[in-house]
């Protein structure tokens, strides 16, 4: 088998067909969160807390350079080359994720549901039936007892 037709074979099977469909998916529903998260979530959060904005919420871990006259935020500090530690940035990121994962935990478990439901239930197991000759040594047997 050449390498080419080797390589298709493996291409086209379903489960590298399947994941790549779910890699797509997964990176549009992503995105989805997080816009959710960064646009609707976070400023209701920021709101509740005081006006605060969480993308900006950083330390400076070492001074702007000294020709530097722009705002002391986050995009523009970064744009400056200025190294941050971006604790809001941070906070975003991790609700996101912790969002994404309960949807896909909500996800999986309706369709292990939907799968328990398909799965029939198991026949009832009959007893086998004895062949004649079994029961007629059998009342032999029983009948030498007496």
């Amino acid at each position: 088998m050449s390498f080419f037709s080797e390589f298709k074979e493996f291409a086209v099977k379903g489960n590298v067909v399947d994941l790549a469909v779910g890699v797509i998916i997964g990176g549009a529903f992503g995105k989805i969160v997080d816009s959710v998260v960064k646009d609707l979530i976070m400023p209701l959060i920021g709101k509740v807390v005081g006006g605060l904005d969480f993308s900006n919420y950083f330390i400076l871990l070492s001074n702007p350079p000294a020709d530097y006259k722009g705002p002391m935020t986050y995009d523009a500090l970064v744009k400056a080359g200025v190294p941050l530690f971006a604790y809001g940035t941070f906070l975003t990121v991790l609700l996101n994720f912790l969002i994404l994962a309960f949807i896909i935990f909500l996800m999986i478990r309706q369709i292990n549901r939907l799968k328990r439901a398909e799965v029939p239930a198991p026949a009832p197991v009959e007893a086998p039936i004895t062949p004649e000759d079994v029961l007629l040594l059998r009342e032999i047997r029983d009948s030498l007892k007496r």
